[in-house]
């Protein structure tokens, strides 16, 4: 079982916060891998907020081969964070020659774009270089997005820690927004792009459990949309259902719960919104899903949510203070990092529910 977790601050904090969240809950590891998202930042990307940053994990070839294309597709390039990493054959990691963390300005005819048109030209854009790399197997591209890093690996999650220096608080790498998970995708083979979170368009998802209905959701998610692809992950569907449920359908969050663990249909006839429910679980049967899970997401407007499975038989526990928030798949990881924290007031949030976190810290529940 995968341990999952996530960091909501009012306060710029640094990576290890998160790493410390899930070391308690290391009997959910597996040693396969590492993995986060990071949001609203601060230390090295401090001055392009706005940007687009791009993450991404290559060879040299395939940094030479993401540089011609973005320099042929007019981006240029404000700001670039490499890390260094420490070199020590101990350390259980399959590292790739390099990681580059980029900022760019937009091309200059689409400076006055729509934040829509941005958002599809950066969509466009990532797919673009994650095929050109896949082609020649050269790297992977985990997100282009204004304010958003992403950092996968493979190994032990420790060891990855180590090799990246995210024990280290030296204040480079700081946000308010982190979901992260210390396993890698172990249903299907292991690859950098298996692992959580997930990220599309502003859109951070990660999972526990597993979700049955795989094949369902994949073949109906393949027709939907043109970022939809990959699907190393039966996880992956959470995320696309999120994206296409708030993205596409412009729907209010408390939908996606309706939409991925409908009620049952004798219980939608007592209620004032059955017909509308009735309708979304006609219409979108193949995006439910089915199995023991819980998601915790991050949205684009920064707030984080999670919720359960229908049968709740995957445990989250919410947490927090008055500066900081935090979700784990365990009590124990919130006690680590949030000790003195009011415990009464922790939520366990049930089958029929989605709980989100906004940008003031409230946590609010939104009932099926």
């Amino acid at each position: 079982m995968c341990r999952i977790g996530a960091i909501k601050s009012k306060e710029f904090f640094h990576p290890s916060a998160a790493l410390h969240l899930m070391l308690p809950q290391q009997e959910g590891h597996d040693n396969s891998g590492f993995a986060m998202v990071m949001q609203d930042l601060a230390g090295v990307f401090s001055k392009h907020k706005d940007k687009p940053l791009l993450s991404l994990a290559c060879t040299q070839k395939g940094a030479k081969l993401v540089e011609d294309y973005m320099e042929a597709n007019d981006f240029r390039q404000l700001a670039e964070w490499i890390p260094r990493g420490v070199k020590n054959v101990k350390l259980d990691i399959k590292a790739m020659p390099y990681y580059i963390f980029r900022n760019y300005d937009y091309p200059e005819y689409y400076r006055d774009a729509s934040e829509e048109a941005k958002g599809e030209l950066l969509l466009d854009t990532r797919l673009a270089l994650r095929e050109l790399l896949e082609k020649q197997d050269q790297g992977y591209v985990y997100s282009f997005w204004p304010d958003v890093l992403t950092l996968k690996e493979i190994g032990d999650p420790w060891d990855i820690a180590t090799y990246f220096k995210l024990w280290d608080n030296n204040g480079d790498l700081m946000a308010k927004n982190v979901v992260v998970q210390c396993r890698q995708n172990t249903n299907y083979d292991i690859v950098r792009y298996a692992a959580h979170p997930f990220f599309l368009q502003g859109y951070t998802l990660c999972a526990n459990g597993e979700n049955t209905f795989y094949t369902k959701n994949k073949e109906y998610q393949k027709s939907l949309h043109r970022g939809y692809i990959g699907f190393e992950s039966d996880s992956q569907n959470f995320l696309y259902t999120l994206h296409y449920v708030l993205q596409e359908l412009k729907w209010p969050i408390k939908y996606y719960k309706h939409v991925i663990t409908p009620l049952p249909f004798n219980e939608l006839s007592s209620r004032s919104d059955g017909a509308e429910l009735r309708a979304i679980r006609q219409s979108l049967g193949s995006l439910e899903i089915n199995g023991p899970n819980t998601v915790i997401g991050m949205l684009p407007n920064g707030s984080i949510m999670t919720c359960c499975d229908s049968k709740k038989l995957r445990p989250v526990v919410v947490g927090g203070d008055d500066t900081m928030v935090a979700i784990a798949s365990e009590v124990c990881g919130l006690n680590a990092i949030l000790p003195h924290r009011n415990q009464e007031l922790d939520v366990y949030p049930n089958e029929r529910e989605v709980v989100i976190i906004n940008d003031a810290l409230e946590v609010e529940r939104w009932k099926q």
